[in-house]
């Protein structure tokens, strides 16, 4: 099978935003000619109400398979219910179910009352009620700082595969080294669902630190750090991050993965280059 080739947006906050987001994706990403486009998930108020409305908008005026993020943040079982009812009647059918983050950040979570506590029981609520629904599951290649161990943090990822995920998709990181570790392990755990890279193009020397801490601390090569060091523009630090996540995603394709799925920030410009590095018109193309 050829892998699939995906982009992640986050939730606008204003509907301006959202339009702008919108003319994007038609615009800039679905000439790519996708596998799917997911959606982040704002917690809570309006910024919830926009993310679905932005996430049904993606439905309605595009083409693409839409995955909508779903977490165990800021909704009970019946809110949870409710959504995915709406999503179900409206032909949004794949979920990519998360734990999600602290709503203040950290790493202790307290679930709302009546509400899930895991990403696995999220999964197996999914499965049991909407079992034509393709649901993906998120990996920690480098670990996640909530889970003391990575024997630890392997058995709960088989648990959300035993519930029933349809595949993983990983943490961004900069290495290949670790995706491959993490994918050996995963087999030699029996975890035999696809499981898809996460990379995100470094655009700035700023915008690297600031995806180490949105990335739960994802490891910064000495090389990388190095080559951005060296850029002496804002254009050359760009071309710095392009050219390492092209190399990564080269080398992820000769290395047989099941697929990779780009972070894009909202922003095509760095995104739209890899793809022309790798000598490729559209995902399809692969």
């Amino acid at each position: 099978m050829k892998p699939t080739i995906s982009f992640e947006f986050f939730p606008p906050k204003t509907q301006k935003g959202a339009d702008n987001l919108i003319a994007r994706i038609k615009n800039d990403f679905m000439p790519l000619n996708p596998s799917y486009v997911s959606m982040t998930f704002g917690a809570g108020g309006s910024t919830q109400n926009l993310t679905k409305d932005t996430i049904l908008r993606m439905k309605a005026e595009t083409p693409l398979k839409v995955v909508s993020h779903l977490t165990c943040v800021g909704m009970d079982k019946d809110q949870i219910k409710t959504l995915l009812d709406e999503y179900n009647e409206l032909g949004i059918h794949d979920i990519l179910a998360l734990r999600g983050d602290p709503p203040n950040g950290g790493i202790d979570f307290t679930p709302p009352e009546n509400g899930f506590t895991y990403a696995a029981e999220l999964v197996c609520f999914i499965k049991t009620n909407y079992p034509h629904m393709n649901v993906g599951v998120a990996g920690f290649p480098e670990g996640h700082p909530a889970t003391p161990n990575r024997l630890v943090e392997l058995d709960n990822l088989k648990k959300k595969v035993d519930c029933g995920a349809d595949y993983i998709c990983t943490q961004l990181f900069f290495d290949n080294r670790d995706f491959y570790d993490f994918r050996e392990r995963c087999e030699l755990a029996g975890i035999k669902v696809p499981i898809k890279a996460g990379i995100m193009p470094v655009v700035s020397k700023s915008n690297m630190e600031r995806i180490a801490e949105l990335s739960l601390g994802a490891r910064i090569p000495a090389g990388l750090i190095r080559a951005m060091n060296r850029a002496a523009t804002d254009d050359a630090a760009e071309r710095v991050g392009i050219h390492w996540a092209t190399h990564q995603s080269l080398d992820l394709l000769e290395n047989n993965v099941s697929g990779i799925h780009f972070y894009t920030l909202n922003k095509s410009r760095a995104t739209l280059e890899i793809f022309r590095f790798l000598g490729i018109e559209e995902a399809g193309g692969i």
